[in-house]
């Protein structure tokens, strides 16, 4: 399976701080925002990805992750000149899918929760047509809508609807199979100008082909694209980390539990860093046995569980 990030867009809500600087390499309390959906991708176990991001911006991110070996992982460039909406993700990186699965990820998305890492694996496992995401929210309005019959089948998909008909909004995580090219050019611009990723799930619901995985109590979703937003998601890691003790989106400690990462190269990293973040990775690195380390947090027993 191949993973796209979409780290494009103006990031006009958070004006004046992108003016000159893309939304998703803003920082979210110590690490820049495109830290946390790559991780969801890293922990999904996709290591082939593309991040789509603006003609201005483009040398940026390859300045910070470079061409991904560093963790592990392959990472591949491509730019959406004109904010088209979602969709546009699939036509952008046709030739970088090649005909397989692939699960796309907004580069403002942040996800938490218990088990979440197995979650993504299942899914990954067992797909068949397409699976996003649902989470319930205060204002669906603002969202992407799916509504259920009785037994929790999908019935609709509404984008932004005036008169929401669940308060479960689709969030900004997809899988989907190799189909998506195909359906993705099917798609004809809507009234704002975009190919709308609510129409490609609405053309899966048709072929009774969407599957709605429905993130419970416990999971904490982020859509980090206002000032409030983006205080909110660095006060909530901040929290997380300083009271459980890891970190969360830390990429050098994710590959280097997936062994794709050395502990001669996690020494290096954390040289890299003259401050608490490099006296994390360091001090992952100085336990002899890394599993020994993840089993230590009740959170993580699920992930080794799954990855053995």
């Amino acid at each position: 399976m191949k993973g796209i990030i979409l780290a494009g867009g103006k990031g006009t809500r958070l004006y004046p701080l992108t003016l000159v600087n893309n939304k998703h390499l803003l920082p979210v309390y110590q690490k820049p925002m495109i830290y946390y959906p790559l991780s969801v991708l890293m922990l999904a176990d996709i290591r082939d990805i593309l991040i789509i991001t603006t003609p201005q911006d483009l040398e940026r991110f390859q300045t910070l992750l470079g061409d991904g070996s560093a963790y592990g992982i392959r990472l591949q460039y491509a730019v959406q000149e004109k904010p088209n909406g979602i969709a546009e993700a699939f036509l952008i990186g046709e030739s970088f899918i090649a005909g397989d699965q692939v699960a796309l990820i907004l580069g403002d998305n942040i996800f938490y929760g218990p088990g979440f890492t197995p979650l993504l694996r299942r899914v990954k496992r067992q797909l068949k047509g397409a699976t996003v995401f649902g989470h319930r929210v205060k204002d669906p309005r603002r969202f992407g809508v799916v509504e259920f019959d009785d037994q929790k089948r999908v019935l609709s998909i509404e984008e932004k609807p005036v008169e929401p008909k669940s308060d479960f909004a689709i969030t900004g995580l997809y899988f989907y199979d190799h189909n998506v090219v195909d359906l993705a050019r099917q798609l004809k611009k809507s009234e704002r100008g975009e190919l709308e990723i609510t129409d490609l799930n609405a053309l899966y619901l048709q072929q009774n082909r969407l599957n709605v995985e429905l993130l419970g109590r416990g999971y904490v979703w982020m859509d980090v694209g206002t000032h409030e937003a983006l205080n909110e998601a660095s006060e909530f890691i901040r929290h997380i980390e300083m009271r459980q003790g890891f970190k969360v989106g830390c990429l050098e400690e994710i590959s280097y539990y997936m062994k794709t990462m050395s502990k001669k190269d996690l020494l290096r990293h954390a040289g890299r860093f003259k401050n608490e973040y490099g006296s994390y990775l360091l001090d992952i690195a100085k336990r002899q046995h890394v599993q020994q380390y993840w089993e230590e947090h009740e959170s993580r027993r699920e992930w080794i569980e799954n990855a053995k």
